[in-house]
């Protein structure tokens, strides 16, 4: 019930970034049975709504650090998840193959592969996770797709709204962003739901960069200057 409470919220920046990017939507059910579309922490390390490990998201060409970490950010690490299931499938051939390298690694499905003679997933011996991998995402589609067939009958409002938010600019350090939060009529426990790639209560100096803060649409505080531009999307 909570998986499909929440991906209305976030199916749909989802679903646009998988489709930009030419990867089959199916792969939205990758994201649920990796993370339950929340942003957490495995505890090996993988993290976020796609579950990168740190290494291979800064490989993907996100900030991973003590202060941002964009595996939390639900439009960026989709482009990512996406960036690598791509090179998987353009690697082995088949997006089935692309969704086993993305459980265990392009590499250690590769030696499997080679010490097993074999080209296709449906004939690899492989672990029991990655074994049922593929299998788990079809299940999660043909359950989500339909739900009232499987016995989850929701009404439309009990789904999770997307979140109407607008971007506002910050380019320099942020001694508190609860104080920051404030201004715009937010405590700081929404302001990181809404930007849960905010991992601490500060920022430092950025050093010529710009990040692009979700605030509510309508709020503008009087002492920031921030430029505001429309949101891509409604859920951060």
């Amino acid at each position: 019930l909570q998986l499909l409470k929440r991906s209305s919220r976030y199916f749909p920046v989802m679903q646009r970034i998988l489709k930009e990017e030419g990867v089959p939507q199916d792969f939205l059910y990758l994201a649920v049975i990796e993370s339950g579309l929340a942003p957490v922490v495995s505890p090996a390390g993988a993290a976020g709504f796609w579950q990168l490990m740190p290494g291979t998201a800064k490989d993907l060409g996100l900030t991973v650090n003590d202060e941002i970490d964009e595996r939390y950010h639900v439009e960026k690490s989709t482009r990512a998840a996406a960036a690598y299931l791509k090179a998987g499938k353009a690697r082995f051939g088949s997006w089935a193959l692309a969704a086993a390298s993305y459980n265990m690694g392009m590499n250690g499905l590769q030696r499997q592969m080679d010490r097993q003679a074999e080209t296709q997933y449906y004939d690899l011996l492989l672990n029991e996770e990655t074994k049922r991998y593929v299998f788990r995402i079809l299940a999660l589609k043909c359950i989500m797709k339909q739900p009232r067939a499987y016995g989850f009958d929701l009404a439309p409002e009990d789904y999770d709204a997307p979140w109407e938010d607008r971007l506002v600019a910050v380019d320099s350090a942020v001694a508190s962003w609860g104080e920051w939060a404030h201004a715009y009529g937010w405590s700081y426990n929404e302001l990181k739901r809404h930007n849960p790639w905010l991992r601490e209560a500060s920022l430092s100096d950025l050093q010529g960069d710009t990040l692009w803060i979700a605030v509510p649409q309508t709020a503008v505080p009087a002492w920031h200057p921030a430029e505001a531009k429309p949101s891509t999307s409604s859920a951060r």
